[in-house]
């Protein structure tokens, strides 16, 4: 019932084809949503706060205070179009409604969206489509590009790597843990790194490693990092969404520490916080809708990284005894040089395989 009610307001909606203001973009979130703290409010921090200068309240968009912004110019853009997921039969519905609503990009969020976007850029190849963590694919699931699309991925592997080194070099049990969402490649970039990380600064430590097997259940987050704290882990780094949220609150029952992905999530426990991997979607997604309206718009691929500015570490938390906080700054500075060495001389690779 619920489903048809969704393609009923869906198709009530196409068929007024709103009038939308000059430069409006719309933006289609995967599973999580709004609020996870992580990869979805990044997606929404380029959009909203960088983009259009805009915040997100009960009562709907606010401007937002200069005072509370920090970061490249507004592009002052309209109020953006922002429609929810929770299950892959939303996405093709959800993008072909902003497309039909006159979003000058359409910004897909999650590789679980790529195959509406393949089907819906087709559909409409006048269309301009940002396509968020996956690549383009085609029909044998090979990767492949698409005039009117940009897809973007990062290479979790190398800001994954600096969050191991941290925890390796931190750890007083010797003993680590990563909590991932789905098993999925795009998730074991994210422990390969880790573990490697671990593995170069602390070849005595173990990493134990479980997954959640969703990206949209806090509650599933919390009994699996229980689980993995109640191993005698002190410090567990996640990459599972929404779950990593109870991976938060699991470290704040323990008394433990985390390390938090995708966002800065220092606010969501700061006595808990140890790090997070950054992974910048925000600046994907100003980027991306800077270069719509410059006119300088172009489909394919782009990856980002460390030397791209895409993925990296939040400031140390303060919870850090002065000792333990220096040691593990100058470590992560080295680990920095050595890594954007490794990347300009093109042997990456081993970061993913060194665990």
């Amino acid at each position: 019932m619920k489903r048809v009610l969704l393609c009923a307001c869906i198709a009530a909606l196409a068929g007024c084809r709103k009038k939308v203001a000059p430069h409006t973009i719309g933006l289609a979130l995967d599973v999580g949503g709004r609020g996870d703290q992580s990869f979805n409010d990044g997606a929404l921090r380029g959009l909203e706060a960088m983009a259009a200068g805009l915040r997100y309240t009960a009562r709907g968009y606010q401007p937002l205070p200069d005072a509370d912004y920090q970061g490249p110019p507004h592009l002052a853009i309209p109020q953006p179009l922002v429609l929810s997921g929770k299950a892959q039969e939303d996405y093709e519905p959800n993008l072909e409604l902003l497309v039909e609503q006159g979003s000058e990009l359409v910004i897909a969020v999650g590789f679980m969206m790529e195959p509406a976007v393949r089907a819906v850029s087709g559909r409409y190849p006048s269309a301009k489509f940002l396509l968020i963590d996956s690549p383009v694919l085609d029909a044998k699931g090979r990767p492949t590009t698409v005039p009117n699309v940009r897809a973007v991925v990062f290479r979790e592997n190398e800001g994954s790597f600096l969050a191991g080194a941290v925890a390796g070099d931190l750890t007083r049990t010797a003993k680590l843990g990563f909590v991932g969402g789905m098993q999925l490649p795009l998730i074991r970039k994210f422990e390969a790194g880790f573990r490697a990380g671990v593995k170069h600064v602390n070849s005595k430590a173990e990493v134990l490693v479980t997954y959640t097997g969703t990206f949209d259940d806090e509650k599933k987050g919390v009994e699996v990092g229980q689980d993995v704290y109640g191993r005698g882990c002190d410090i567990v780094f996640h990459a599972a969404g929404l779950d990593g949220l109870g991976v938060i609150k699991a470290a704040q029952q323990a008394g433990k520490l985390v390390i938090g992905v995708d966002s800065d999530q220092a606010h969501v426990a700061p006595r808990n916080v140890l790090t997070s991997m950054v992974k910048r979607v925000d600046l994907a997604v100003y980027l991306a809708v800077k270069d719509v309206l410059a006119g300088n718009f172009t489909g394919g691929d782009v990856a980002l990284g460390l030397r791209e500015n895409g993925v990296g570490l939040a400031p140390l938390g303060q919870m850090l005894p002065a000792k333990d906080r220096e040691k593990a700054l100058a470590d992560v500075e080295r680990l920095l040089d050595v890594l954007k060495r490794l990347v300009d001389a093109g042997a990456e690779r081993p970061l993913a395989e060194a665990a």
